[in-house]
């Protein structure tokens, strides 16, 4: 569970790196060289995605819900906006989500 955990995070954290710096290069003036790191980081989500173990389509379903807490998590380190309950309350619905969609059972 840590491990499916850590792995969306990283999943997340590849996503979200290769869209912020397009970002700052169109709505803060930054260089277009961002958008260098930004397309490896891409590619790097990409190729994460596909290191999980289970069908794509829940891996998607689910990642969303980690997607959803790391953002939140970038919002308050990188953007340096304290969370509001909201936000955090949110947050832990998507993770349980992920949870459910993750780890309930199946059948076989």
């Amino acid at each position: 569970m840590i491990k499916t955990f850590a792995l969306f995070t990283a999943t997340a954290v590849a996503e979200i790196v290769g869209c912020y710096l397009p970002y700052l290069w169109l709505k803060k003036d930054g260089s277009i060289w961002l958008l260098v790191p930004a397309a490896i980081s891409l590619a790097l989500f990409a190729w994460l995605l596909t290191l999980h173990p289970t069908a794509a389509g829940r891996v998607y379903a689910a990642y969303g819900g980690v997607y959803v807490f790391v953002a939140i998590l970038w919002l308050w380190g990188v953007d340096a906006i304290r969370p509001t309950m909201w936000d955090m309350v949110g947050s832990a619905v998507a993770l349980l989500g992920m949870a459910i969609i993750m780890f309930g059972a199946r059948q076989t």
